[in-house]
């Protein structure tokens, strides 16, 4: 049957209120913010108790971003706000139980808000959605999957199936989905990482020899300069404020380039502090660059031309020992600047010159330099040039390979980076097939698999045919909505393996599953013995989680458990691998990790504690890996944007009531929004020349290859942002972002560089 679902739900407005931006972050406000979420959501009192061990040694690791712990853990609290507020939504009173779906058909539930789905509650036990029903019903697990296996072994091949991760999944649960994704017959292994930081995994893996950062979390306070480009931290990973405060106290200076001026970078208010509660805070940026939206290149361009100026006015501004000694292409580099003009680049970039100027003489004496950025430079058609152009800079000023040096991608999700180190990748390593035929005796696909764009267009077009999601929102996620909400109809069988509803179980295949897992905080035992998994955090070091509170429902299993659960139903007796001890033995899984993926001798005991790093080339000043055996300059073009006059350039954001797709609330309070998230963020000249009112309700279009594509209901706020630029929320404005347009090499979608009119 077809059902009449909505991909956006309720677009009408709520009670708009707008004050001035605030000028710094955390604080006392913040503190209010944490435990108004928590005692909602499930007490203050249980909140508290188990809040005190997210994050400890002997803990669990937090569910939210993937930024690093330190050695010395705090005893007052080692997370941050939107730390809190995801452990409010995971521990949550709400259940979404058989009453529920009996009450709600997914028709109905797809006209909520994505915030009224995400507060519908923790999801007891597994459900179906079946063929002829627009209500969900219960199904028992082992039907479930039984269900799977008869949909896969209709498929007339193993690329038909869609296998998707989330970066919440520890490293057991993934390594455990890839190799079974590998032995059923496909690479089809899309992952967050295709959304948001491939771009930098490919220019850092063909610059540097590694797809990760190369720093530590001990040397941002070392450094002497911290640049962060296209970077929000206040939001979306506020406890590194605590790391830029210690820089700065140690005389460090930061730079900040982003079109917009965030609090999380004017002032920080350590609420482990006592001046975090009573003073001022810490100043943060030192010099604040409001670059138009994706003209990064030509400011970092601009800059590196000005330094080269003046090294051959006789300055000791770069590094020759180490360009020459572990460089190459550094000739080719200047060659292509010098057939820039100035002028040019600095009306490109929006800045003014003064600013690039001061910027420049900081950078002259300065050799410990770190770069940290997100997806402000990696979701844009020349995503992998940016990433590039700042590797450049770093290798003329010698600052990677040595402390308080070095390139700081900050992932977003809290096990991005360890799925991929254990084998998440839609792409062939013949050293990872080798490996698991060594250990398993299975012979891994020799084709490349879908990334995610790929993955959705194949389901789109009807070539695949079953998609099966470890975690995630992926809908909400994905660019494109309506054609991703096609693509997903179009399957046989969705699956979703989910701790909470979301608006991906309610657009739908013509049949579909939840199954309910344990979240990060829950107990995880078997035969009275309690597990725990690991994760991989930005920076390269794998720790161990261990939950703290009793499970949600009875009902859950833990994902290496559901991820076992379908391969056993689907090989039955016919395998070299025992999936039934394998989901069972979490430091089995770990033992065969170590066999299978460098740098994970002695895994288990290792992960105690504070963990290990894995091995990084680049960390060390070895970039023997690299074809050449160093470390490569780039060339890269500038930007190509065609925008007319009466178009512009729009950027998708988070609002602090965010993280990724789960939307906590609807205020974005360090931006003085209040109670609404249809909001357009314009420069009030902008609005001037289009006679458009504060609060005037408007709808936004895009036009690729001659496609519209539209966005209906958002009020205008006169905002601090570039003339010809726009910001606004994700996943409101995702349906805006082609498909068929992304990054040139990672192919991540330009979710924050799309051309649109605003149309009254």
């Amino acid at each position: 049957m077809k059902r009449n679902l909505s991909i956006t739900g309720n677009t009408s407005f709520t009670d708009l209120k707008v004050d001035e931006p605030s000028d710094y972050a955390a604080g006392v406000p913040g503190i209010k913010a944490a435990l108004e979420h928590v005692n909602k959501e499930s007490g203050l009192f249980k909140s508290l108790s188990v809040l005190s061990e997210m994050n400890q040694k002997e803990g669990f690791d937090c569910p939210g971003c993937a930024w690093p712990d330190p050695d010395d853990r705090s005893k007052l609290g080692e997370y941050c706000e939107n730390g809190a507020k995801a452990l409010a939504e995971e521990a949550t009173d709400s259940r979404v139980d058989e009453s529920f779906f009996e009450k709600h058909s997914v028709e109905q539930l797809s006209l909520w808000t994505d915030y009224e789905i995400g507060k519908s509650g923790r999801i007891t036990r597994p459900f179906v959605l079946r063929r002829d029903s627009v209500h969900y019903e219960p199904i028992e697990w082992q039907d479930a999957f039984d269900l799977i296996t008869q949909q896969l072994h209709q498929l007339d091949s193993p690329d038909e199936a869609i296998f998707y991760t989330s970066g919440r999944s520890s490293n057991e649960a993934a390594f455990l989905y890839g190799l079974f994704a590998r032995q059923f017959g496909t690479n089809n292994m899309p992952d967050c990482s295709n959304m948001c930081h491939e771009s930098s995994g490919f220019a850092l893996k063909e610059t540097l020899g590694i797809g990760k950062g190369s720093v530590t979390l001990d040397d941002l306070p070392d450094a002497e300069v911290i640049m962060i480009i296209g970077q929000n931290p206040g939001t979306n990973h506020p406890r590194m404020l605590t790391s830029l405060e210690k820089c700065k106290k140690n005389g460090g200076r930061i730079i900040t380039i982003n079109p917009l001026e965030e609090a999380g970078l004017k002032r920080f208010k350590n609420p482990q502090t006592v001046g975090g509660w009573i003073g001022s805070g810490t100043p943060l940026t030192d010099i604040h660059l409001p670059v138009k939206i994706n003209q990064d290149v030509s400011l970092l361009k601009l800059m590196m031309k000005k330094l080269l100026e003046l090294e051959n006015q006789g300055q000791n501004v770069l590094d020759h020992n180490f360009i020459n000694e572990k460089t190459s292409g550094f000739e080719k580099l200047v060659v292509d600047l010098a057939t820039y003009d100035d002028q040019e680049l600095l009306a490109a970039s929006g800045v003014e010159m003064k600013l690039v100027d001061e910027t420049v003489k900081l950078l002259t004496s300065k050799s410990r330099i770190i770069i940290c950025w997100a997806m402000g430079l990696t979701q844009h058609k020349n995503a992998v040039d940016n990433i590039r152009e700042c590797v450049n800079l770093l290798l003329m000023k010698g600052s990677i390979g040595k402390k308080g040096a070095g390139t700081c991608p900050v992932r977003g999700h809290s096990n991005v980076q360890g799925d991929r180190t254990v084998g998440i990748m839609h792409y062939v390593s013949k050293e990872l097939n080798h490996s698991l035929k060594e250990t398993f005796g299975i012979d891994a696909p020799e084709h490349h698999g879908h990334d995610t764009v790929g993955s959705i267009q194949a389901m789109h077009e009807g070539k695949a045919k079953v998609f099966i999601s470890l975690g995630g929102n992926f809908l909400s996620a994905a660019s494109d909505t309506a054609y991703t909400a096609q693509a997903l109809q179009n399957c046989d069988l969705t699956v979703s393996v989910s701790t909470k509803l979301n608006r991906t179980h309610l657009i739908t295949g013509k049949t579909a599953l939840i199954l309910p897992t344990l979240g990060r905080s829950e107990k995880d035992a078997s035969g009275g013995q309690q597990r725990y998994v690991t994760v991989e955090n930005s920076m390269g070091r794998v720790h161990r989680s261990k939950g703290v509170r009793e499970p949600a429902t009875d009902y859950l299993m833990s994902e290496p458990e559901i991820v076992a659960g379908i391969a056993n139903a689907y090989v039955e007796d016919d395998s070299p691998i025992n999936w039934t001890v394998l989901g069972q033995d979490y430091d089995l899984i770990r033992k065969k990790i170590s066999e299978v993926i460098s740098g994970f001798q002695d895994y288990s005991a290792k992960s105690a504690g504070t963990g290990f790093y894995l091995p990084n080339n680049a960390r060390v000043g070895d970039f023997s890996v690299v074809p050449g055996g160093k470390a490569k300059f780039s060339v890269c073009n500038l930007p190509k944007h065609s925008v007319a006059e009466d178009e512009f350039m729009l950027m998708t954001m988070r609002s602090h009531d965010q993280f990724n797709t789960t939307i906590y609330g609807l205020d974005d309070r360090y931006r003085g929004i209040k109670n609404e998230r249809r909001v357009l963020f314009m420069n009030p000249e902008d609005m001037k020349k289009n006679q458009l009112q504060k609060k005037q309700v408007v709808h936004l279009e895009s036009n690729y290859d001659g496609q519209k594509r539209r966005a209906e209901n958002f009020k205008v706020i006169p905002y601090k942002i570039p003339q010809q630029n726009l910001a606004a929320y994700f996943p409101e404005t995702n349906m805006l972002v082609p498909i068929n347009h992304f990054a040139d090499g990672s192919r991540t979608p330009i979710s924050k560089s799309i051309v649109v009119k605003v149309i009254a």
